[in-house]
């Protein structure tokens, strides 16, 4: 008889071809320029029951250009494994053709030229579109948002967030889990979740002063005649990669025991199906699936992750459904007898010039920036270079930001946060001020100005490689590599903590960063209370007025061996 494993690995090898068949249509439709929304909506209805996942949305309500990752490194067991593949390897591994509509929705390679003939991506008024029409097909479907959704951009932080959670309302979600939105600070957190039509789901968020679970663990569904639990799994590392003195009511961790009891009490209640939405990171999640049993499908959010076929690991299916709405994951699932018996999948990616916008979303949306409208759209400068971030090290925005903290705070060195979200611009395109705030808008965004010792510089380089690159992954706790102007060194990845780090120099002068000798730095996202400062938006604004244009060199200053 043949075993469930077995089946899921035929189910995924016809997942394979399916998707493979799909991206080849799309090359051909590329080449007689005719993308069709019916040809990106195209799916052949499969099994019993339907889910929809979108995550790390980062508060992107219209179109964006947004670059994938360069360089993705995976270490340890997973080096060389989906998500740490891309460029042309990427294209190898899931025989995607180069230049095709895939090859610019999933990769770096020629990102340029490929938006110019694809447009922009995402909007959450087509977004709305997709999910209208994987609900036609399929009524009992399950909309889930992995997190990272009320954070990212100027009209959200003007709003506390009111902004995405009208518009996630109105799309009919129903559960998410969380990470960034907790930088609102606990008491709006909760103000929001008071008034939220669906579930804000938190296994591992856990009472301080009681030491008892602090939200809804799950959720079951009754769909298509079945039960279904979906069990959320917020950041677990808040306050290490966030500020604690934020939301300090509350304890968050990976809590991997607690998550086999979720799945054990909700099997005992006798559900067809058991999925975590979490927001853990692709590799997290890939560890917790060989540990916790039970568990059928993790759709994983956190490191933005794009990815056109499903995971397997043992008999758990992992869906990685990439970031700021470029993508919309549609599972269809074959449930029977309280097991998951098959799956089809389709990444469906979010080409703007081709997919309609849906009216009542895009009124929605309007309306919402309307008050906002005069400052979001004002240009502050010009860019000739491709500004991106993504990446494991500096991206060019980077790059920009921390010459904006030298200049204007009169700094040798600058510090910029690895964070991963941040959307791109083309070069010729006008920076408006949304864009700035698109790449740098917080809660906690005061650009300070200290002095360091070169023994602090390398001890903070050595912390945060080791949070990326340690070969547990349930030691990465952060998100990429700190991004650093005026500072040029060299990393040895394969080293374990304490001896990544060499070679450290000032760019300026080409001197090298003496232990014991003291450093101007300036940087922003410090998670310590009550830091001070300028607003980082307002630096860069202030420096982009001066310059006018922005023409970078590459950024040479980082080695990285070992990988």
């Amino acid at each position: 008889m043949i075993s469930r494993r077995e089946f899921l690995q035929a189910s995924m090898a016809a997942s394979a071809l399916w998707g493979a068949s799909g991206f080849g249509n799309w090359s051909k439709l590329a080449a007689q320029q005719a993308l069709t929304q019916d040809q990106l909506l195209q799916f052949d209805d499969f099994g019993n029951l339907t889910l929809i996942h979108i995550t790390d949305i980062h508060a992107q309500l219209k179109p964006i250009w947004f670059r994938e990752p360069e360089i993705n490194i995976g270490v340890g067991e997973v080096s060389g494994k989906p998500p740490h593949v891309t460029g042309k390897d990427f294209l190898q591994m899931f025989g995607l053709p180069p230049g095709s509509p895939d090859a610019y929705a999933l990769t770096h390679d020629d990102f340029t030229a490929l938006a110019r003939t694809y447009g922009r991506m995402g909007g959450m008024d087509r977004v709305a579109t997709v999910v209208k029409a994987i609900r036609a097909a399929r009524p009992d479907s399950i909309l889930l948002d992995g997190g990272d959704t009320w954070h990212g951009s100027m009209t959200s932080l003007a709003t506390k967030g009111q902004d995405m959670v009208d518009v996630m309302n109105a799309l009919g979600t129903e559960a998410m889990t969380s990470h960034w939105e907790w930088t609102l600070g606990q008491d709006r957190v909760k103000e929001i979740v008071e008034g939220l039509p669906f579930p804000f789901l938190g296994a591992n968020i856990f009472d301080v002063e009681w030491d008892e679970p602090a939200f809804e663990p799950y959720h079951i569904f009754e769909k298509a005649g079945l039960q279904v639990a979906v069990i959320g799994q917020a950041f677990p590392y808040m306050p290490i990669a966030n500020p604690g003195w934020m939301f300090p009511d509350y304890s968050f961790g990976i809590r991997e025991e607690r998550m086999q009891e979720m799945v054990d009490e909700v099997r005992a209640m006798g559900v067809d199906l058991v999925v975590c939405l979490s927001h853990n990171g692709f590799d997290v999640d890939r560890k917790m699936a060989g540990r916790v049993k039970g568990i059928d499908v993790i759709l994983t959010g956190h490191t933005h992750d794009a990815i056109p076929e499903p995971v397997v690991v043992g008999e758990t299916i992992l869906i990685a459904s990439g970031s700021n709405g470029k993508f919309v994951s549609r599972v269809d699932l074959d449930v029977r007898d309280g097991r998951m018996m098959g799956f089809r999948h389709k990444l469906i990616p979010i080409f703007s010039d081709v997919i309609q916008p849906d009216p009542e979303m895009a009124a929605l949306i309007d309306t919402g920036r309307a008050p906002f409208k005069d400052q979001l759209e004002e240009v502050v400068g010009q860019t000739e270079s491709l500004l991106y971030r993504r990446g494991n090290f500096n991206g060019t925005w980077d790059d920009l930001i921390c010459d904006a903290i030298r200049s204007e705070r009169d700094t040798q060195i600058a510090m910029s946060p690895g964070v991963r979200w941040g959307t791109t611009l083309l070069p010729g395109d006008p920076i408006t001020r949304e864009d700035i705030h698109n790449a740098t808008s917080m809660s906690y965004g005061a650009c300070y100005r200290t002095e360091m010792t070169g023994e602090t510089i390398l001890t903070i380089l050595e912390d945060v490689a080791d949070n990326i690159f340690n070969t547990d992954p349930y030691y990465q706790q952060g998100g990429d590599m700190v991004r650093v102007g005026g500072l040029g060194y060299h990393i040895d990845i394969s080293k374990p903590i304490g001896s990544r780090i060499s070679n450290m120099t000032l760019v300026d002068t080409g001197e090298s960063i003496e232990a014991s000798k003291s450093y101007t730095v300036a940087g922003w996202a410090s998670v310590n209370e009550g830091t001070e400062g300028p607003q980082v938006w307002d630096v860069v604004e202030a420096h982009l007025r001066k310059i006018g244009t922005v023409k970078l060199t590459p950024n040479t200053s980082v080695v990285v061996t070992g990988a």
